[in-house]
């Protein structure tokens, strides 16, 4: 078996929910195996480990990152614990797929990414939305300018989390809030509509009583006029759509974070509208988007790519500065 064709064998940071659904995404990525687990609750982590069938259990990222027959490891923990897990993980040599936030700010995502260049590993934010078939149909459309100048994008991702103070969401230590968590969506949607960051923010933000953000407005402005009104909160349930207005008509992506729909609206012509049938939650597509690179002996996802992701990062930092919303 050649380079191109090899089996990547996975390790998992963090036997979590998110971790649960991308090990079950993964059976269905030909040519990927898991191989191993860490976790800081050892009775947890077997209890993963026997879920799924993998044959290795440790008690740190570290101790995984030391396996040789782990090639790539998906990290699913806390906020916080991100950096230090892809660092632990990159020094062992293991190409990284990390759950957003990627980082806590664009200064830790500047420290990974130098120190991915420095080993020659991959290493990828796990955005999962850009590799979903429809958004790749979004961007083949926007590409092509079916819709004209992009002026405008309306986005939003919004849940009713219920109060419950001691969940990670609504603890600030924990880098709990909407921004990191929910907000990133709408903000990383935008980045990837534009292919760039916004020249001005204004913002409107509801800090609840943990000391989180519970609930924001944004407005991006951009050169030319061009503008996106994005929204986020853990205690209102919303739509959770997106639209892209241009010059010549417009795109609607319904549930836009998990789209297994999106629709083109020309003006003068007949919608065309593109649907994904699958079967599983969507992680499959990331994951064969790091397998394919690492089998081509790249470090940068073209998708997405790391100086994007610490852009966005420093987009955050941004926002985050207007509400005076620090972590320590």
């Amino acid at each position: 078996m050649g380079d191109k064709e090899r089996d990547i064998r996975w390790g998992i940071v963090g036997p979590g929910g998110i971790s649960d659904s991308f090990a079950n995404d993964l059976k269905h990525v030909p040519g990927a195996s898991l191989m191993a687990v860490t976790g800081r609750n050892a009775d947890k982590t077997k209890a993963f480990a026997d879920k799924h069938g993998i044959p290795r259990s440790y008690g740190s990222a570290a101790e995984l990152a030391a396996d040789l027959d782990v090639d790539i490891v998906y990290i699913g923990t806390i906020h916080p614990a991100h950096k230090q897990n892809m660092l632990d993980c990159i020094a062992g040599g293991k190409h990284v797929l990390c759950e957003k936030p990627f980082t806590m700010d664009a200064e830790e995502a500047r420290e990974v990414a130098a120190a991915a260049a420095a080993k020659g590993v991959f290493v990828m934010e796990a955005m999962w939305t850009r590799f979903l078939p429809p958004i790749r149909k979004v961007r083949q459309w926007l590409d092509e300018g079916l819709i004209g100048e992009v002026k405008l994008l309306k986005a939003e991702f919004g849940f009713d989390f219920g109060w419950n103070p001691e969940h990670r969401l609504l603890k600030k230590e924990l880098g709990g809030g909407t921004l990191l968590d929910a907000g990133i969506y709408p903000v990383s949607f935008a980045s990837f509509v534009f292919g760039e960051q916004p020249t001005r923010i204004q913002s409107v933000v509801n800090i609840g009583k943990t000391g989180v953000d519970e609930q924001f407005s944004l407005l991006f402005e951009y050169e030319g006029g061009r503008t996106a009104s994005l929204h986020g909160a853990i205690q209102l349930l919303m739509e959770n759509e997106a639209w892209i207005y241009g010059t010549k008509g417009k795109i609607r992506v319904p549930g836009f974070l998990w789209s297994n729909r999106a629709e083109l609206h020309v003006q003068g012509q007949e919608p065309v509208i593109v649907t994904d049938e699958r079967e599983f939650h969507g992680y499959v597509y990331e994951a064969m988007e790091c397998m394919t690179a690492i089998r081509e002996g790249r470090m940068i996802s073209d998708t997405m790519p790391m100086d994007e992701t610490v852009d966005i990062m420093a987009t955050l930092d941004a926002i985050r500065s207007q509400w005076g919303l620090k972590y320590e």
